[in-house]
């Protein structure tokens, strides 16, 4: 009786929670972020369908957000704008990756809109925005977004971090408490009135973007206090693991398939742009590659901020990369349209 009147997400956190400190007794990588996604996944998986807490990524999101805009000294901002130039060739790159998506869905059946707006690395939600107005298959579009962000949460953190040296973590910035008094809650305002005017990614850009300019402008150097980091994770991977269950893996194992091919030849083709961009710009071939990868901005800031690599470069590239696809994607879809009309 007491759990028929409890919500659908009440063992969300528990399931989560415990995959998260199995993770962390295992060594993995990004433990409280990639155990708790696995172990939500085997319990829905397994029957018990646990939903998403109300608002936990956002939350999340503006917890690991305002972390990684902390990091943006004017130092660090000083590098990052002097190198612009091999920054947007870098986004350029990845957002011309998506060709390779297109033509492996295209060759394979799928239609023109669906493979186009399912190939993008842009947002999930704003893709399946886009395929709605294209007369694309949203479900498969969705289904596509999801799987290539779980790959790469599942696949780039543990690569990188058991394929680099250890590093000796730097020290911990010091937390001002009246400073975070007046950052978090502008960020969270600045997510809200960003999500208000429809723009991507709010929960994650508006807290950056508080935090950063606020760290730039008076030059601050300050961090979150001790365990935010893990309990932004926590949340990011019980809400990921909520859009995976035994029918997503039935559906269309064909078309996950050929995703799934084009995600791991997409990561190899970023890897290798990426060592030869940082090669001929002289800039830190790890980081631009980590930049380069076709996942989300919050998993691989992350990653890089726990391979202790230039959280500010990644970040950078991340969020050039998103704003490209938004502001490009639609055009040029319907150019390509015309042009095949025509």
């Amino acid at each position: 009786m007491i759990a028929g009147r409890l919500p659908a997400w009440w063992g969300t956190p528990l399931v989560g929670a415990l995959g998260g400190w199995l993770a962390t007794l295992a060594g993995w990588p990004l433990p409280w972020m990639i155990g708790s996604l696995l172990a939500v996944i085997l319990a829905r998986c397994a029957g018990w369908l646990v939903t998403d807490v109300p608002h936990a990524r956002k939350a999340g999101q503006w917890i690991i957000a305002s972390g990684i805009g902390l990091h943006f000294t004017s130092e660090v901002m000083q590098q990052v704008l002097a190198h612009f130039g091999v920054i947007l060739a870098g986004a350029l790159g990845t957002l011309l990756l998506s060709l390779i998506g297109i033509v492996i869905l295209m060759r394979t059946g799928t239609d023109r809109a669906t493979a186009f707006f399912a190939s993008m690395p842009g947002g999930a939600s704003e893709m399946v925005n886009l395929a709605n107005r294209h007369q694309a298959q949203p479900a498969r579009v969705a289904a596509a977004h999801s799987l290539r962000l779980l790959l790469v949460v599942l696949i780039v953190p543990a690569l990188f971090t058991w394929s680099l040296p250890a590093v000796d973590a730097p020290p911990p910035m010091p937390v001002d408490w009246a400073w975070l008094a007046l950052l978090l809650p502008t960020g969270a305002l600045l997510a809200m009135l960003w999500q208000k005017a429809g723009q991507p990614n709010p929960w994650m850009l508006g807290p950056l973007t508080a935090c950063a300019v606020a760290s730039v402008t008076f030059d601050l150097h300050l961090g979150l206090p001790n365990g935010a980091g893990q309990l932004g994770q926590w949340l990011i991977g019980c809400s990921l693991g909520c859009h995976f269950d035994r029918p997503f893996f039935r559906s269309a194992p064909a078309f996950l398939l050929r995703i799934l091919l084009f995600t791991l030849l997409a990561m190899l083709t970023a890897a290798l742009l990426a060592l030869a961009l940082g090669s001929v710009a002289r800039l830190d071939g790890t980081s631009l590659m980590l930049g380069m990868m076709p996942g989300g901005i919050t998993e691989l800031c992350l990653t890089a901020e726990a391979l202790h690599l230039s959280v500010a470069l990644v970040t950078a590239l991340q969020v050039l990369r998103l704003f490209l696809v938004m502001f490009l994607a639609e055009p040029i879809f319907s150019l390509w349209q015309r042009r095949r009309a025509g």
